[in-house]
């Protein structure tokens, strides 16, 4: 379409020339489009029988998984509007940590039903009027039939996190996750004056390949993927007393260049004396702290490493930022940048720091901390892609215990919430007086696809799933839902499938919102992307032989 105007027949030139632009019922059906692929894309991976997916990269790094948020990352979007759609992955991802396939999958089928709407010349500030109602009272039957759970009892946690993990590639062994799982949050867990507080980033997750998934392990302290430097020093310290230093123990190399004049081998030997007595020094100052451990994210000079050998120091060197975080917090130490300053009381404890071969690498242990508010799960599977798939299920089934901790409430699963919703939202559409009743409904109808998706992928015949849902949710039965391993509609509730609150809430929220945004879109306005300067003849070499006097002519 013309991005120019006429003004008394003379054209007048508003935009950059090779601009595009898209306007009105075209702009919104493109983009409507484009937000429909990104959901049918994941669709086939919603729930236990859903299928994954192998993503090849530009280097030709292979990724198998069946998590939402992470097929949208691998793929290369390049769509406006599908691109929304993965920033809803990401806000799912965020918010929650779980459900972010069937966030994308309902705001896919919000625009999809929308545009039959608007095929019907109904104004889009009309549609989104009436999926803001039905947001707001589909969030509120929620809470309605949400139900609390007493956090003491650990069955109703462990059942989220096993239906959380049975639609991954870990399915077989989600029984024996979950219960490390469970132990891991609620380890870290800290009760403050309302509620329970918990972070996910207190989980220390660490992969090594080998042996399966069943010797995966909880350890209640901190891995580091270290060994200890020396083979002078001890491999297992009792009572450890740890300096965590992010200085390094060297003699830093000079800004400037500088030179020193030699004129005879005493003054090599002296120079050379006083290098050591420097390292020397900083080996005396760390055993004086009475530290008999030592943590540095920088490096260890070999005389230095030398010297704490000799005083039975065991050390480690060059540990990431985000350890030393955690060692910090968990031992009860302090990170010290300055070597002159520590003293005793900036030194963390533990009970043990034990140096253990872990398949082919030797990683370090640090065990019965002060502070025990940082776990480590060690996942061993039997190949990397099992273990970055393994690390992807652990990480959503941590964020939905998470959840739970924060807010103990939860409802079935199975798509029994999203039917229940549903039925209230039909109703809730009749008491409406204008068009927007039109938009509710097609709200209610929309959360129907999980029903729907979550039979397709079993081999059922969901327009059968979906008539029987309907009829025992008009009965009042609240938790019927879609069991897909014994391919029947039964109570979900007595099937021990249950998800969070939270992640349902914020899959409401944040697919409407996604749907809202794309729909209020009437115009789209595309610069041309630059090209690249023509390159001369021959390459660069084309240059050759131009002087400066070659230039005159520009």
């Amino acid at each position: 379409m013309s991005s120019n105007i006429q003004a008394g027949g003379v054209p007048v030139l508003v935009l950059k020339e090779g601009t595009n632009r898209t306007r009105g019922g075209e702009a919104q059906h493109t983009n409507i489009t484009a937000a429909k692929l990104i959901g049918e894309s994941v669709r086939s991976a919603l729930g236990p029988k859903g299928m994954d997916k192998m993503l090849v990269d530009s280097f030709g790094d292979v990724t198998i998984t069946s998590d939402g948020r992470t097929i949208l990352d691998e793929m290369d979007v390049q769509n406006p509007a599908a691109k929304m759609m993965v920033e809803v992955a990401k806000a799912q991802d965020k918010e929650a940590g779980d459900g972010t396939t069937s966030a994308v999958v309902i705001a896919g089928e919000l625009l999809s039903r929308a545009e039959e709407l608007l095929d019907k010349n109904i104004h889009p500030t009309v549609i989104i009027d009436g999926y803001k109602l039905a947001q707001e009272k589909a969030l509120e039957t929620l809470e309605k039939i949400a139900m609390p759970i007493d956090l003491k009892k650990k069955d109703f946690l462990k059942k989220a996190a096993v239906t959380s993990m049975a639609s991954k590639l870990v399915a077989e062994h989600k029984e024996y996750l979950a219960d490390i799982v469970v132990e891991a949050m609620l380890a870290v867990a800290e009760k403050t004056e309302a509620a329970y507080k918990a972070d996910v980033d207190d989980v220390l997750v660490e992969k090594k390949t080998g042996e399966s998934l069943r010797d995966t392990s909880l350890i209640n302290g901190i891995v580091v993927d270290k060994e200890i430097v020396h083979s002078g020093m001890p491999k297992r310290v009792e009572k450890a007393k740890i300096a965590l230093l992010d200085s390094s123990l060297e003699i830093e190399k000079t800004e400037y260049d500088a030179k020193l004049n030699i004129e005879s081998p005493d003054q090599i030997e002296a120079f050379l004396k006083q290098e050591e007595s420097m390292l020397r020094v900083m080996a005396d100052k760390i055993a004086a702290s009475g530290a008999n451990v030592v943590i540095c994210q920088k490096g260890i000079d070999d005389m230095v490493q030398h010297f704490l050998a000799k005083k039975g120091v065991a050390a480690i060197r060059r540990a990431k930022k985000s350890d030393m975080e955690r060692l910090a917090k968990a031992t009860g130490g302090s990170i010290v940048s300055n070597l002159e300053s520590l003293t005793a009381k900036d030194l963390g404890e533990a009970s043990l720091v034990e140096e253990r071969k872990i398949a082919e690498d030797k990683m370090t242990f640090i065990e019965g901390c002060k502070r025990p508010k940082a776990v480590t799960i060690l996942i061993r599977g039997s190949s990397p892609r099992m273990n970055n798939e393994t690390e992807r299920s652990i990480h959503d089934a941590l964020c939905v215990v998470r959840d739970l901790v924060m807010e103990p409430k939860i409802v079935a699963g199975g798509s029994a919430p999203e039917l229940e919703m549903s039925k209230v939202l039909r109703k809730y559409a009749e008491t409406q007086p204008g068009r927007e009743q039109l938009a509710v409904k097609i709200f209610a109808e929309s959360l129907e696809v999980i029903a729907t998706v979550l039979a397709e992928n079993a081999g059922l015949d969901p327009i059968d799933i979906l008539s029987e849902l309907r009829s025992k949710h008009e009965k009042g039965e609240t938790w019927a839902g879609v069991e897909v391993l014994s391919g029947k509609v039964q109570d979900m509730s007595k099937a021990g499938v249950f998800e969070p609150l939270t992640v349902k809430k914020q899959i409401i929220k944040s697919a409407s919102e996604a749907a809202m945004l794309i729909l209020k879109i009437d115009d789209v306005i595309a610069s041309q992307k630059m090209k690249a300067p023509p390159t001369p003849p021959g390459g660069m070499g084309g240059m050759g032989g131009m002087g400066m006097g070659g230039m005159g002519g520009f």
